[in-house]
């Protein structure tokens, strides 16, 4: 068989999946943006006037949003610098010969096959909670007032939910690179007079910093639509200094009933999702051709 018809035959194989996977983008996709120009409110079923972009003026124009897109890129900030600094860290202790090597590799990346929404559960309930958490009973212990983390940080509070979901994550993937270092050339400079912190600096972190920035990416994508932390422990609160723009779409669309506003919405976070994701990419193909 010819190599042209073995690629028509992978073609004619593999087209059902990829119809069904661009059925599963496009219809939904298509609904938001057909009911983001519409009137569309679940309290007055059947008038659903088209306005054009009304709802997107609506949304842009909301305080909400612009407290949702800081908070959004202060959270996926945040959770960026305590990953990438602390997989490092934990990828230069994970690298050195230990007992129980293997155990500790794996307890080290447990947190990340921990559903969000129990994470969530357990640090709001076991270890934030200002009466019988954790750190309310270490603050006791020491002579201080307990912290209500949830109320008074909650921003941060979250940041640090989500950092211990993905610090898993970004070790394992500096670890695998790490691993890939020549050891010879670390003796080789070690011999030639350099300290820790130089061949740390200097050979350590430029070999790791492919793969800094494809964690920095797959993150990022993943970070723009952080939704169940948020639901479970602060609702958004106090006010919107907790909401980011994943949540402002469902406050808009599921709790003021207005399908019209949050599939506006919907449409606005796609497309900054879309800037951020390409935006990246550039760097990172950059980086990568270096």
């Amino acid at each position: 068989m010819s190599t042209q018809h073995s690629r028509s035959a992978a073609r004619i194989m593999i087209s059902p999946s990829v119809l069904l996977l661009l059925a599963w983008m496009i219809i939904p996709l298509s609904l938001t943006l057909y009911f983001s120009f519409l009137r569309y409110n679940l309290l007055m079923p059947g008038a659903n006037p088209f306005v054009g972009f009304e709802n997107y003026s609506y949304f842009l124009t909301d305080p909400a949003f612009f407290s949702a897109l800081t908070n959004t890129l202060l959270l996926v900030g945040g959770v960026l610098i305590i990953t990438i600094v602390g997989g490092v860290l934990l990828a230069l202790l994970l690298d050195q010969p230990m007992f129980g090597q293997g155990i500790v590799r794996i307890l080290v990346i447990a947190p990340f096959f921990v559903m969000p929404t129990v994470s969530a559960l357990v640090w709001k309930n076991m270890f934030m909670n200002p009466v019988n958490g954790l750190f309310a009973f270490a603050a006791k212990a020491v002579g201080l007032q307990p912290f209500d983390f949830l109320a008074h940080a909650p921003l941060a509070s979250i940041i640090l939910i989500v950092s211990w979901q993905w610090l898993p994550f970004a070790t394992l993937i500096l670890l695998t690179a790490m691993q890939s270092l020549d050891s010879e050339r670390l003796e080789a400079a070690e011999m030639d007079g350099a300290g820790p912190f130089a061949r740390f600096f200097y050979m350590v972190v430029p070999h790791l910093s492919r793969a800094i920035t494809v964690v920095i990416l797959i993150q990022t994508i993943f970070l723009l639509s952080v939704f169940a932390e948020i639901l479970v422990t602060t609702n958004g609160g106090p006010g919107t200094s907790s909401t980011n723009l994943t949540y402002l779409v469902y406050a808009q669309s599921l709790l003021n009933f207005d399908v019209g506003g949050g599939s506006a919405g919907g449409v606005v976070a796609i497309i900054l999702a879309n800037i951020v994701a390409i935006f990246l990419m550039r760097m990172i193909g950059k980086n990568l051709d270096a």
